[in-house]
């Protein structure tokens, strides 16, 4: 039996507490220390202070990829720009995903992208459903929708107890972002 013999499973780490992409990046980097490869997804992202984007470069094994543009998407009103760079990074994803080039894949933000209608979740949900390989997939971001919960082999709900933007405390570099 492989190492990778029993992969293949889809993950999703929700909610609306701190911790989704620090999760999966945590995951990706034990990964990496068992020399797995590894890729990240970021969908509605595109900044190069991240200091994962920075990390990425040093860790052997791990490549980053953001799908977005720097500002901020309107949620509740996307612009076009938005439905192309989230369609272009499904098109992505699909393809690293089946390539078996990659151990893991991370679809960072991608929860997001479908509650926000920019994806549509009974497509993603079906694709990974449907997924013959031994490739990981984690989904992350608040709103999983029903779709991905149903198939998904474990889900992980964050929530806030307490959190330093209630006080005031703005995001900090190396801790947020």
């Amino acid at each position: 039996m492989g190492k990778h013999d029993n992969f293949g499973l889809i993950q999703v780490y929700t909610g609306n507490g701190k911790g989704k992409t620090t999760a999966s990046l945590g995951l990706a980097f034990r990964a990496s220390g068992h020399e797995f490869n590894v890729c990240m997804i970021q969908f509605m992202k595109k900044n190069d202070e991240y200091g994962e984007v920075k990390a990425a470069l040093k860790i052997p094994n791990f490549k980053l990829i953001q799908v977005g543009r720097e500002a901020f998407v309107d949620l509740k009103n996307p612009e076009s720009i938005d439905y192309k760079l989230a369609e272009e990074g499904w098109e992505l994803a699909k393809s690293v995903i089946l390539s078996g080039q990659y151990n893991i894949v991370i679809l960072d933000e991608v929860n997001v992208t479908m509650a926000a209608k920019l994806l549509d979740a009974s497509v993603v949900a079906a694709f990974l459903a449907e997924k013959k390989n031994n490739t990981e997939v984690v989904l992350t971001g608040r709103y999983a929708p029903p779709e991905i919960t149903a198939i998904a082999h474990l889900v992980t709900e964050m929530h806030d107890i307490k959190h330093p933007f209630s006080i005031g405390v703005p995001a900090r570099q190396g801790i947020d972002f």
